[in-house]
């Protein structure tokens, strides 16, 4: 008396499954050419750049430097990375001026005309009560620049004029 059952619960489950397979094929069928093949990509070194820089403007420093660190591994030659890595350091709460000077003479090792890594280094020599370096990178600014009116540039003599103010 078992058997009758027992052979229509396995007919039930062989339906269920026919039905299921059926409603994947269906739903495969329905969705836009290759979104079924297609793989999931991670986050280029540019992705988490730009995601960098948005932690860094909301002053999310350890979230900028998570970015920063998985995209310095994808991209080691990239200036960019360091230069904000380095601000990333220098910036936040317990910052780490040793770290962010190898960054810093990372991304002028790569890039010698990276204005951004010219001041930031200038402003974090300040930091470190090292005038006379900041003011030759201020001096290589003016090279770079041509002139004294690059953004760069007046941010690194406005940091110098208060460094000698404060003194």
């Amino acid at each position: 008396m078992d058997l009758p059952e027992a052979g229509g619960q396995r007919r039930t489950s062989a339906r269920l499954a026919l039905g299921a397979a059926l409603l994947a094929v269906g739903l495969a069928l329905s969705l836009p050419a290759g979104a079924v093949d297609k793989p999931t990509t991670s986050p280029t070194a540019q992705d988490r750049l730009a995601s960098a820089r948005v932690h860094i403007r909301a002053k999310n420093w350890n979230a900028a430097r998570a970015e920063l660190l998985i995209a310095e591994r994808d991209e080691p030659h990239n200036a960019d990375i360091h230069n904000l890595l380095g601000y990333a350091y220098r910036k936040q709460e317990r910052r780490d001026l040793p770290a962010a000077f190898k960054h810093y003479q990372r991304a002028l090792q790569l890039d010698p005309t990276h204005k951004g890594a010219h001041e930031y280094i200038g402003e974090a020599y300040l930091m470190d009560g090292k005038l006379a370096q900041a003011e030759r990178h201020l001096a290589e600014l003016e090279r770079l620049c041509g002139n004294r009116s690059c953004e760069e540039y007046q941010d690194l003599a406005g940091a110098i004029a208060k460094f000698k103010a404060a003194k």
